[in-house]
This record gives structure tokens, C-alpha cells and sequence, in this order.
């Protein structure tokens, strides 16, 4: 089938198909004789891959991996659940720094509810956010 259909079954644009092909993920489809692309289903089925192991924020070299894996006959299962684990962990390590930005975001609202508005002399741009000004509070 041609990049079109191709894209239209995997549901990605012909675009994203040309970019994986060019960054190793997906390998290099056959051609027909008239030059154009030509997929099989079997590149259909690696391109949904792709793109639900995208929408899971695994990084392109993982997958690419991945890919490899199951393109050289070899089960990827034990890299993906390793690549899980540690997207998960990313994750709650952001979660966490985002807690506590947002506590620092709170305490910062309850000093700019007391704050007056005012044009404070020096270098402070705003005596909200200012470190010293604030942590003083």
C-alpha cells in the first residue's frame, strides 16, 4: 500500500511516517516500480506501535529499539518493561517537583493576597516573586 492508506490505517500523516523512517524507527519500506513507497501490513502494525508508544512519551530511541528487537525476531518484553519503569519513575519524580512548586505557588498567593501594590525602589521587579521579599514574609 502506498504512504497514504499507510498513514490512514496506522493513524499518523504521511509526514510522521517519512520522519520515522528517516530516524531508523520504522525500517525502509520496499519500493514499487515506479519509485513510490510501498508498506506492508506488518509495517502498519510497527507504525501503531510507534505511535501509542509515543503517546506514552517513550523516547524515540527506545522505541526505535523496541523495533529492532522485534525486526531481528527477538521479544522486546523484558526493554519494555524496563523503558516502563523507568518512565514511571520519571514521572513520579515530576510529580513530586511539581507539588512542591505548587506549595511554593501557594504560600506565594497568600503573600501577594496580603501584599499591598507597590513600586518598591531597587532592583526588584516585583516584591511578590522576589526571594528575599518573599521568604521574609
Amino acid at each position: 500500500m502506498r504512504i497514504g492508506e499507510a498513514a490512514e490505517k496506522a493513524g499518523l500523516g504521511a509526514t510522521a511516517i517519512r520522519f520515522y523512517e528517516k530516524e531508523g524507527v520504522l525500517p525502509a519500506p520496499g519500493r514499487t516500480a515506479s519509485g513510490y513507497r510501498d508498506y506492508t501490513d506488518a509495517d502498519v502494525s510497527v507504525l501503531r506501535f510507534v505511535r501509542r508508544a509515543r503517546s506514552l512519551e517513550i523516547p524515540l530511541d527506545d522505541i526505535r529499539e523496541i523495533v529492532d528487537l522485534r525486526t531481528r525476531g527477538q521479544a522486546p518484553c523484558d526493554v519494555v518493561r524496563s523503558v516502563i519503569a523507568r518512565e514511571a519513575a520519571t514521572i513520579d519524580a515530576r510529580i513530586e517537583e511539581l507539588q512542591m512548586l505548587r506549595e511554593e505557588l501557594a504560600q506565594l498567593s497568600e503573600v501577594a493576597d496580603k501584599a499591598v501594590e507597590t513600586l518598591q525602589g531597587g532592583d526588584c521587579v516585583c516584591h511578590i516573586i522576589d526571594v528575599e521579599t518573599a521568604a521574609s514574609r
